[in-house]
């Protein structure tokens, strides 16, 4: 009897899951490229001497130049201007993480009575728009005598409801039994915070560092309140005042909006880092 061959097919991938995948990301680098052109558009016509508002977005600017910047640094004040934002932010962001971190670790560690009553007052103060508190916050300021001052425009800053929510919801997620077995080796409150809680929530607390630097840098209505001089000006301030009531230098405004991005950029990169870091070297399932 003749041997039979016996022949095994070995089976063909799928094409499909491979033209997902290059669909997919073609969709993602569109997405990023339509979010991305605002920043080039704006970078175009800040080196665009010039450059008047058009509806047709210039690619690319026929005689580049930096002159914008150089007329918004030596003509105007800018540099003290962004030294105004980036203290108010920096100080804002470090006591609003002291604050609400230690505030989480009292709503979520600390047992007292009427703590989830009081933790639901504070976070409905949330629904409350900074509009409808703009006047008696402005009537504490002034019979504090802080009009014009540094400290009038930080103090409605130092607590924030969301970052106690956010830290709070981050720490329950931290095992109890971290904090008994510390409690057994004789250790307090404050040691339970800084060696345990604070390292295994650096994730939140970079997402906070995020969001309480853009809110001050950002912050417009305020600090137009209360900074009254033109050298305790902000950046919005100082942005909103670059527009000519009838002709306005766009590439001026737009090298003052460029200037106005770079710190968050680079903040949001810092703490993006540390955003990995903590996840990837958490031990908490």
């Amino acid at each position: 009897m003749a041997d039979r061959q016996l022949t095994v097919s070995r089976p063909t991938r799928s094409s499909a899951p491979a033209l997902g995948s290059i669909v997919l990301h073609a969709v993602v680098i569109l997405g990023a490229l339509a979010m991305l052109f605002p920043f080039f558009w704006t970078f175009i016509t800040s080196i665009s001497p010039g450059a008047g508002f058009s509806i047709e977005p210039r690619l690319w600017p026929e005689n580049p130049s930096f002159e914008a910047y150089a007329t918004l640094f030596t003509e105007r004040p800018f540099a003290r201007v962004v030294g105004n934002s980036l203290l108010l932010a920096v100080i804002t962001t470090v006591v609003q993480l002291f604050t609400s971190a230690t505030a989480a670790y009292a709503f979520s560690r600390l047992p007292f009575r009427g703590r989830g009553v009081v933790f639901a007052v504070y976070l409905a103060t949330m629904m409350i728009p900074l509009q409808v508190l703009i006047v008696p916050l402005f009537v504490q300021v002034k019979n504090l005598g802080l009009i014009n001052t540094y400290l009038g425009a930080l103090l409605p800053t130092f607590a924030s409801a969301f970052g106690i929510c956010l830290l709070r919801q981050a720490i329950n997620q931290v095992p109890r039994e971290l904090d008994e077995a510390a409690t057994l080796d004789g250790a307090g409150h404050g040691r339970i915070f800084w060696q345990i809680i604070v390292p295994n929530i650096r994730p939140a607390l970079a997402t906070l560092t995020i969001f309480a630097f853009m809110g001050s840098w950002n912050s417009f209505l305020w600090p137009l309140i209360v900074l009254r001089s033109p050298e305790l000006q902000t950046l919005p301030i100082a942005l909103a005042g670059l527009q000519g009531q009838y002709t306005t230098a766009w590439d001026v405004v737009m090298a003052g909006s460029v200037v106005s991005v770079l710190p968050i950029l680079a903040i949001y990169l810092f703490a993006q880092k540390y955003v990995i870091q903590g996840v990837a070297s958490s031990g908490i399932k």
